[in-house]
């Protein structure tokens, strides 16, 4: 026996002392991606199939993110057959295509069908049409036609969400037939909640608890004990609107129905919690202008995302200068204004963004609507003069002593005022401005809100100082 061997043969017994794989960060523990780097690299496939392929597909799409690039491919050819392919569904989109884009499309299809469509829409949908065809064409006629079906519908819409694996039985039938082709009928989902009430066109009727069905006698037909289906997902729907919908019901299910309102799919909780992530981040990125970002992206991939709104910014960092260049000969002659100039416009700034984010958020989550703006915009202007006395009052007396001027301090006091107040009103009335001519105020609210307090600080502070003093 090597010494190589030895080493193969010690490293399961140094694993078992611990079985979570994160240390007390929340990341990968290092111990064990140093133990399955040797493991890829000694073509351990004992070792991975006994503590890789074991893992939950959200670890070990954490393990892959993890370890090196060249090891990914490397690891998953490895274990073969037993690499979960769900785990791809848990990584960013970049790393799963550079995986996707290596394997024979023969085997990515093999592993499609051996997962829920829902996943399996996951990962096809980002595929080039030739690849997803070919794989396509490999998989059975009625699975294959399952998956086009949700393919069909749009990006971020609940039928490209949704799971086209469900349990459907007719009104007239018993509870004991239902219960005896559930566990007759080998085509049936993992897991669910509820069984779906339908007519013989695929109409739905209602809906029946699973703990319902456990609770009635065998002769009971289904009918007397179906309630109407809590509201049903049109598949058109975006994602996030039916996101809105599991959170304001309570939901863990829902049934997800086309244009003639038969049943082609549920909508389960863990795809809704993956939504409402998805669209959170999705609203912070946009916030700070750099759109569908990665960790995972390239350096050209990840400049070219925040390119345009730089240049957005560029722009309007002009037009603040402008303003500026407007009492040239003012800031010329008092120094300290151009000391001071920064604190009203950064002020400003941040006052306007904390305004914005409030506003952007409730807009996402549909608290924000036209019943109640006028009252959200008062209480935001009443915050907006609150916190401009405040800080005005504190800024002034620091300036005034600062530079020996008690002019000084009353006009930047004043400016202060003015920039909070313009501020608050700005983050709440550009973002609704934006929504009601349907933009998407997460996007362009932060350069706009800028422009706003910058301009607004300088020409308000400068402007003073010019009356004032000449």
């Amino acid at each position: 026996m090597t010494e190589n061997d030895d080493e193969i043969l010690d490293r399961p017994a140094a694993e078992d002392k611990q079985d979570d794989i994160y240390d007390e960060e929340g990341s990968v523990r290092h111990d064990f991606l140093t133990m399955v780097g040797a493991a890829i690299a000694d073509r351990d496939v004992i070792f991975l199939r006994q503590y890789v392929a074991k893992l939950h597909e959200s670890e070990l799409g954490d393990l892959i993110e993890a370890i090196q690039p060249d090891q990914r491919l490397a690891m998953i050819r490895l274990l073969g057959d037993d690499f979960d392919m769900t785990a791809l569904t848990e990584v960013d989109e970049a790393i799963r295509m550079q995986i996707v884009d290596q394997m024979p499309n023969a085997q990515i299809a093999a592993a499609i069908g051996e997962l829920d469509s829902d996943d399996a829409v996951y990962i096809l949908e980002d595929l080039d049409d030739e690849d997803r065809e070919e794989i396509l064409a490999q998989l059975p006629f009625t699975e294959r036609v399952r998956l086009r079906r949700a393919l069909d519908y749009p990006e971020s819409s609940a039928g490209r969400r949704m799971q086209t694996e469900f349990v459907a039985v007719p009104p007239f039938w018993t509870v004991g037939q239902t219960i005896d082709y559930m566990r007759d009928e080998e085509d049936l989902p993992e897991s669910f909640t509820q069984i779906f009430v339908i007519d013989p066109t695929f109409k739905l009727l209602g809906a029946v608890n699973l703990d319902a069905i456990l609770r009635t006698k065998r002769q009971v037909k289904i009918e007397t004990i179906m309630h109407a289906t809590n509201h049903p997902i049109p598949a058109e729907m975006d994602q996030e609107e039916a996101a809105q919908v599991f959170e304001q019901y309570d939901l863990l299910s829902a049934a997800v129905v086309d244009e003639n309102e038969r049943l082609v799919g549920v909508l389960t909780i863990d795809d809704v919690v993956d939504v409402i992530q998805e669209e959170a981040e999705e609203d912070l990125l946009r916030l700070g202008g750099v759109g569908d970002e990665e960790l995972s992206d390239s350096i050209g991939e990840t400049s070219r995302s925040r390119v345009p709104w730089l240049a957005v910014n560029l722009v309007t960092a002009f037009m603040a200068a402008s303003v500026i260049s407007l009492f040239e000969a003012t800031i010329q002659q008092i120094v300290a204004l151009a000391v001071l100039m920064p604190i009203v416009a950064g002020m400003g700034g941040n006052a306007g963004s904390q305004t914005m984010t409030v506003t952007v958020r409730a807009l996402a989550t549909r608290n924000l609507d036209i019943h109640n703006a006028f009252r959200v915009v008062r209480r935001e202007a009443g915050v907006g003069l609150l916190n401009g006395v405040i800080f005005g009052l504190l800024i002034g007396a620091v300036a005034g002593f600062w530079f020996q001027d008690v002019n000084i301090g009353g006009i930047i006091a004043t400016a202060m005022l003015i920039n909070m107040m313009a501020a608050a009103i700005a983050g709440i009335l550009i973002p609704l401005a934006l929504d009601r001519f349907g933009a998407d105020p997460a996007v362009a609210s932060a350069v706009f809100v800028t422009t706003v307090t910058d301009i607004t600080g300088f020409f308000a502070f400068l402007g003073l100082a010019t009356w004032w003093f000449m």
